[in-house]
């Protein structure tokens, strides 16, 4: 049995604040999957960058934007192969796994040109935190591009030192609302705190304002924007083809999560994790305190999520409908499939290479990031059926 986290006492009055409600329901296991040795699809290398973090394709999927961490935002065109570095990108604290994170496209893309980035940004004393931006974007003939009128709508609160566990994806969600996930800073406990956004996921209007129907929204500044709460270290949020939210989270030593993401829900991060502290402190299993919402689907050994898709398109018949995650020490893509409310890993592919980010085409072709975190360069690769 393991032994109670000395974090339990501490943090228990303030988890028993917050509201939502958790599910009772027990946790699955991902089991063991060996690597398929002969995957459905012809992986080619199209292109290298500078430890490349997120991407995605604008309308037409003639061009897409590229992150890079140290704070280059690329827009990369995909029948010359060629990229241009995009001007205004805001100055980011890079170092440790902060940086130029996420960047996605406001549903309104094609009439208003916004472009939303989240980056590592820096504070007073050497603190700092995940940040949110929108800009429009301009490409000007010859191929050039900038930012204008780039604005900060969201920012992590408090800033604090360290350098990892920002999380800082961005996702719209098809009612327009605009989610962003906030890592825990490795500091385990602002993962219960109410008084601030670190290890939450947060729900905003596109502007960066609080919808009034956020389950916090009656508590004001920071706590308002709050949708969930209890995560450590979430890398990837999606939705399903029925609307429903998820994330995929980083565990501690174990206990890499899938989560079904419920308005107000608490998943109990610190208190409660089917992994344990590093260093072999054991944290109580999420069976223990059935008030948190346990994960749908677990990872003991971790697969290192860094990225989270639902497939939809049509070259692969056969995954429509599952969910595509990145591995990072599992150097891997692994598909989940779903049955009624429950998850199961149904194959794993080894890739050779830590991978961050997973993209589909607008043909349906896969496309992912390689991570280059070590100094190496991240090759871009496009995934397309065999045969």
């Amino acid at each position: 049995m393991k032994r109670k986290s000395v974090l339990a006492p501490i943090i228990a009055l303030v988890a028993a604040c917050s509201s939502g409600g958790g599910s009772n329901a027990q946790a699955n296991q991902a089991s063991e999957i060996t690597p398929v040795d002969g995957p459905p699809f012809t992986v080619t290398p199209v292109a290298t960058f500078d430890q490349p973090w997120a991407m995605t394709f604008l309308p037409g999927g003639a061009q897409a934007l590229i992150t890079e961490k140290k704070g280059v935002l690329k827009l990369w065109t995909v029948a010359d192969n060629k990229s241009v570095d995009v001007a205004g990108v805001p100055e980011v604290a890079y170092g440790g796994q902060g940086g130029l994170g996420d960047v996605v496209l406001h549903p309104g893309f094609a009439e208003n040109g916004l472009v939303y980035l989240s980056y590592a940004e820096a504070g007073e004393g050497g603190n700092r935190g995940a940040a949110v931006a929108r800009a429009k974007l301009v490409v000007v003939p010859g191929g050039a591009a900038r930012l204008d009128g780039l604005k900060v709508i969201w920012r992590q609160s408090p800033k604090v030192s360290g350098g990892g566990h920002y999380g800082h994806r961005i996702l719209f969600a098809p009612d327009g609302h605009l989610f962003i996930s906030s890592g825990e800073r490795q500091l385990f406990t602002p993962a219960q705190d109410m008084t601030g956004n670190l290890g939450k996921i947060v729900r905003l209007n596109d502007d960066g304002s609080v919808p009034a129907d956020n389950p916090f929204a009656d508590k004001g500044g920071v706590t308002a924007q709050i949708w969930s709460l209890g995560h450590r270290n979430p890398l990837g949020i999606a939705f399903d083809a029925k609307g429903q939210l998820w994330n995929i989270e980083m565990g501690p030593e174990g206990g890499d999560e899938l989560n079904r993401v419920e308005r107000g829900a608490n998943y109990g991060y610190p208190i409660v994790s089917n992994g344990d502290h590093y260093g072999g402190e054991a944290i109580p299993d999420h069976d223990t305190r059935p008030e948190f919402a346990a994960p749908v689907l677990w990872w003991t050994p971790v697969i290192s999520p860094g990225d989270l898709l639902f497939y939809s398109g049509a070259l692969f018949p056969q995954w429509k409908g599952s969910a595509l995650v990145p591995g990072l020490s599992s150097q891997s893509l692994v598909r989940i499939s779903f049955d009624g409310s429950g998850a199961q890993e149904a194959e794993r592919f080894a890739m050779g290479a830590r991978i961050r980010e997973v993209e589909q085409g607008p043909d349906g072709a896969i496309w992912l990031l390689e991570d280059g975190e070590y100094g190496s360069t991240g090759r871009l690769l496009k995934l397309t059926p065999k045969g």
